[in-house]
């Protein structure tokens, strides 16, 4: 294996020059992320698939680049730069084959990175955020971001950034502006350290700006990569509140990832981890359930009732609040959630509801009125799964969904054949059969055929037409009843197997965009419903006149906690009951470990020969002490892999296999060759 400045041995012996991480002043995002892509693109260059580079020979060159990255890396933003490069291969349109195979080889070397780390410094390289400013240390604070309605927010939902004239560029990640911008930049990622451009103001990394390594995972799909334990462990931590980002509620708070302490965190953080947000939208939609059934049973249509009032309370908090999140996360990445799909539909609903209800109250309508409480009546075919969205976080109705919404999308594809083949026929029996029947009976009969009830069909062809009636309906029950329903039946069956057998991982990944959309965002204050309402009308209108300065940020705070004290004393009640044992100030991650016989250091501490121009502290951690260290190393994978022995058993056994079959052919082709003399 040799190509340019990268060389090795047959022995497995390989030499990466110090400089490969190096990285100067505002150059850092540039070269750490352009650099991996050499020695990829190096040593990924025939079409393989993901469990080749996994598992067999292929990927050998792989595990070298992760004993290196393990031994002397300790750039913080590596595994940003390898999930941003998965993101670029998977978008590149030509050579497809050896595109997804560097793709999946940034995924396994990122996940691998992590398995050779200690849990704490996982954490470390999964929350390092790419700053958005010239001082590599600066962090955000609740001065800067904090705002009434669109704050920035850093997670999937928005990729802020400043341009060179200082003013912020913001858009959400599912624009189609957005998209392009993150198409031009990640175009130059790949350039060698040669051939990088010289205009400063040409930044590829300024799309990625204030993000994540597990937020580029989700921008990216690295859906291998947020299934691994390592990652998942930090996830579920997010989601229980044992790393938060926000430990104090003030307008001098600083945002950045830390373990929970309870002893000096601010009981009002609490309110932003995604257990709790999950909980009370529980209870929000149980409260709307009991409205609703409340105005339909009371079904007063003379006046509006106290219920009637509170449901319109209820639907214009929802309304405000999806809003929000669909401003924050952009409407490719709010669609990728299809409970939000959900949300809207309801929202449809509660506005067609209010309307007709105004006009049957103004006008004294009956039939305004009526038509009102029987739109609302719809309203229970999404709002019944909305509350019961909870099970999706359980395995194995999360894991079910994936499948349902699959076949749901083959169903659909599929019905386009069936309609097509439907208004064939409904047009020739409907012409042939004018005499008898007409275009709406019809169309009964042929639906009533399709959905299994044949016989229909054998009864009316005499009379549609003694001709053309019995071979055309006799062609159509054999149509609809052998071959649409069991080629149906069968492209289901294969969506199922096909989709099932990565499910899980599918799960796993929209149960972490669920996370860090909850969790990670640059809001401070944010409202639950339907506090929002209150938020809105007070500030809102303030917003204005008055400067959004300290004191405006300080009185939404005092709103905060003057409205939702009760919730945390609810939170704070619980986890004092759940919590009866010693305070682990690191949340139960371990680490750091030592690697061949010496101390690694943690990103972003600074070094004897650093790897890249940036040092900041990002998570504090106590130096190794006895029980700190893992007694063996930790699978890189989760699924279980197989040894070197293995992968040379099993390759040798294909070569067997090979031969074999070459030697039969032979034979075969000697045979003939004396039968035909």
């Amino acid at each position: 294996m040799t190509s340019g400045r990268w060389s090795g041995s047959s022995q497995g012996e390989f030499a990466i020059p110090s400089s490969f991480f190096l990285a100067e002043g505002e150059r850092l995002g540039l070269l750490v992320m352009a650099q991996p892509a050499v020695y990829i693109k190096d040593v990924i260059d025939l079409p393989s698939t993901f469990e080749q580079l996994r598992t067999t020979a292929a990927g050998h060159c792989l595990r070298v680049l992760v004993e290196h990255l393990a031994d002397s890396c300790t750039n913080p933003a590596i595994v940003n730069a390898l999930l941003a490069l998965k993101w670029h291969y998977d978008a590149e349109t030509e050579n497809q084959g050896i595109s997804e195979a560097r793709s999946n080889a940034c995924e396994i070397v990122a996940w691998r990175f992590l398995s050779r780390l200690s849990e704490r410094d996982a954490v470390d390289y999964c929350l390092y955020e790419i700053p958005d400013s010239e001082d590599p240390n600066h962090q955000h604070t609740a001065q800067e971001v904090d705002e009434e309605f669109g704050e920035r927010s850093p997670l999937l939902s928005m990729l802020s950034g400043t341009n060179s004239d200082g003013h912020g560029s913001v858009g959400p990640v599912g624009s189609t502006r957005k998209k392009t911008q993150l198409l031009s930049s990640l175009s130059r990622l790949t350039y060698s350290t040669d051939e990088m451009p010289d205009d400063d103001d040409e930044d590829p990394t300024e799309a990625f700006k204030t993000l994540n390594a597990l937020e580029i995972a989700a921008v990216a799909n690295a859906k291998r990569f947020l299934s691994q334990h390592v990652v998942q462990k930090i996830i579920t931590g997010i989601w229980n509140g044992q790393i938060i980002f926000w430990d104090s509620l003030s307008v001098h708070s600083v945002k950045k990832p830390r373990y929970y302490n309870p002893a000096t965190s601010d009981p009002f953080s609490r309110l932003r981890v995604p257990k709790y947000l999950k909980c009370w939208e529980v209870l929000f939609f149980v409260i709307f359930l009991g409205l609703y059934y409340t105005v339909l049973i009371v079904r007063e249509e003379s006046r509006l009732t106290k219920a009637e009032i509170a449901l319109f309370f209820w639907i214009a908090a929802f309304l405000y609040d999806e809003l929000s999140e669909w401003i924050d996360a952009g409407s490719i990445f709010y669609a990728t959630d299809i409970w939000n799909l959900f949300d809207m539909a309801m929202i449809l609903i509660g506005i067609i509801f209010a309307v007709f209800r105004v006009i049957g109250i103004t006008q004294q309508d009956k039939f305004y009125n009526d038509l009102a409480f029987d739109v609302l009546s719809l309203e229970a075919l999404f709002m019944m799964p909305r509350i019961c969205s909870i099970l999706s976080l359980s395995p194995y109705w999360g894991t079910l969904i994936p499948c349902l919404k699959e076949m749901g999308k083959d169903f659909l594809k599929f019905m386009v054949l069936v309609v097509i083949i439907y208004l064939g026929f409904l047009t020739t029996f409907s012409l042939v059969g004018r005499k008898t029947f007409d275009l709406m009976r019809m169309s009964f009969i042929l639906t009533k055929i399709f959905f299994g009830s044949s016989y229909v069909g054998f009864e009316v062809m005499s009379q549609i037409d003694p001709v053309f009636g019995p071979p055309l309906m006799l062609i159509f029950v054999t149509l609809t009843s052998i071959l649409l329903t069991g080629s149906m039946t069968g492209i289901l069956s294969n969506s199922f197997s096909r989709v099932i057998t990565r499910a899980k991982e599918e799960y796993l990944y929209v149960y972490s965009v669920y996370v860090l959309e909850a969790s990670t965002s640059n809001r401070l204050t944010h409202f639950y419903p339907p506090f929002n309402l209150i938020a809105l009308v007070v500030f809102r209108p303030l917003r204005l006149v008055l400067p959004k300065d300290e004191k405006f940020r300080a009185a939404r705070i005092f709103l905060l906690k003057a409205t939702h004290a009760p919730i945390v004393g609810v939170i704070k009640l619980y986890e004092l009951i759940l919590t009866k044992i010693v305070v682990d100030e690191y949340a139960g991650f371990k680490g750091p470990k030592e690697t061949a016989g010496r101390k690694r250091r943690r990103p972003g501490m600074p070094a004897v020969r650093p790897s890249s121009g940036y040092a900041g502290p990002i998570l504090p951690s106590p130096q190794p002490v006895g029980n700190d260290r893992p007694n063996s190393r930790r699978r890189e994978d989760d699924v279980e892999a197989p040894s070197a022995v293995e992968v040379q058993i099993s390759e040798l056994h294909t070569k067997i296999d090979q031969l074999t079959a070459a030697v039969l052919a032979m034979q075969q082709n000697q045979t003939a060759s004396r039968a035909s003399d």
